[in-house]
């Protein structure tokens, strides 16, 4: 999926999140799940995708990435839970 994308990972059910920007959001979360790069998700067992945004620009990706980051915690939950109100692992639905 080589698409910019904005996506957000928890270690669990409103567990500790992170947000991040890639251009290849497959490859990104496969690197999340499989620890291969050194970092905050892995030192903190983020490895469950729980919510992601397509966009149609790395400018648009970025700044949204900027913008959500400013959020508080409770704003990052709704948006989780609007569409994801399990926290479901994504990973699936992306690979399809």
């Amino acid at each position: 999926m080589k698409v910019p994308a904005v996506y957000m990972m928890a270690s669990g059910i409103q567990g500790t999140l992170y947000i991040g920007v890639t251009s290849d959001l497959v490859l990104r979360v496969w690197q999340h799940r499989e620890g291969v790069v050194d970092g905050f998700t892995e030192r903190f067992g983020v490895k469950r995708l729980v919510w992601y945004e397509l966009h149609g620009s790395m400018q648009a990706a970025i700044a949204r990435e900027k913008s959500l980051k400013k959020w508080n915690r409770a704003w990052k939950v709704r948006l989780i839970e609007e569409g994801n109100l399990a926290w479901q692992d994504l990973w699936d639905e992306i690979c399809e």
